[in-house]
């Protein structure tokens, strides 16, 4: 009777060492390939967690507000073509500051917004709707940040050459009636019109505009002329081409809105007359490249006047 007792226990006691064994082992085991945390990684992150970049509209919110800086106008239609191309701006730049100002004659007046930012404790950039460097640009945008000292402000390059300005001339033109034929005809020319300045640099960028439009349009003579402060004028323009055999004469509207000057720069066209530049998408895309390009010239904690 013994024999089988000592069996039993033999066998009881290799089960139970495979049994402790075996948990042993389970206990090394986690569901879902996970394992108990220690205490002290509780507190302390992951590794390996790439860093939530904020999205580009949130990123946009805490850029500095592009104030875009319109001369202004008597005419209705300019300060609603304005703010549909800030409107555009906006939808290229989700979550930017934009706001419209004037020099003169329309509401809001840049002073005002101006004093606006400064209360709010906003940065600013401010962008020209103009075409060249003059009075408006070198004096009286700097003088309107001079009377808002609080403010952290700097004043972007105007539109000037670019091929997106020469991108949007061309496509009024085309809306127009100009054909790609026109750009290779000996009978046609176009007068680049524009408002006009007595500083001499101004000429020059709208000379340089003239050029590259002339070139996108095939290699057909584009003439600067200007409503005021400066020569040749439009009618000017226009008998010069035509004293070249060029009587096919289109007027290209380097105006961004409707005014006295461009419908009396369109009156004297012989041939066709292209709207302003108001909200193309080219033009839009061309305010936030300026923009872009001041702003990110100096750290924003560096924004100075200037």
């Amino acid at each position: 009777m013994t024999e089988p007792d000592s069996t039993f226990d033999s066998a009881a006691e290799l089960l139970g060492r495979i049994t402790e064994q075996l948990g042993t082992q389970l206990g090394h085991v986690h569901p879902y390939g996970r394992r108990p945390r220690k205490h002290d990684e509780e507190a302390r992150p992951p590794m390996n967690v790439p860093t939530l970049v904020p999205p580009a509209a949130a990123r946009a919110a805490t850029a500095p507000t592009l104030v875009a800086v319109g001369h202004g106008s008597r005419d209705p239609r300019a300060r609603a073509t304005l703010t549909r191309l800030l409107d555009r701006v906006r939808e290229l730049r989700p979550g930017l500051d934009v706001r419209l100002a004037h020099i003169e004659l329309n509401a809001p007046l840049l002073d005002d917004t101006l004093a606006g930012l400064a209360a709010e404790g906003r940065d600013a950039v401010l962008v020209p709707l103009l075409f060249a460097p003059g009075h408006h640009v070198t004096h009286d945008l700097p003088a309107a940040l001079a009377a808002a000292p609080g403010l952290r402000a700097r004043v972007a390059e105007p539109l000037g050459a670019h091929p997106l300005l020469v991108e949007a001339l061309a496509d009024r033109l085309a809306e127009a009636g100009w054909s790609p034929a026109d750009g290779t005809s000996p009978a046609t020319g176009v007068v680049l019109a524009s408002a006009g300045s007595r500083d001499p640099r101004s000429g020059a960028e709208i000379r340089r505009i003239a050029t590259l439009l002339g070139e996108r349009l095939g290699g057909v003579p584009v003439l600067p002329a200007y409503a005021s402060a400066a020569a040749p004028t439009v009618p000017e323009a226009v008998r010069a081409l035509a004293a070249r055999g060029r009587h096919r004469v289109a007027v290209a509207s380097c105006f961004t809105a409707p005014g006295l000057f461009a419908t009396r720069a369109a009156a004297h066209a012989p041939w066709i007359a292209a709207d302003p530049l108001g909200a193309h998408p080219a033009l839009a895309r061309l305010v936030l490249h300026r923009y872009d390009r001041i702003r990110t010239r100096l750290p924003a904690r560096e924004l100075a006047a200037i």
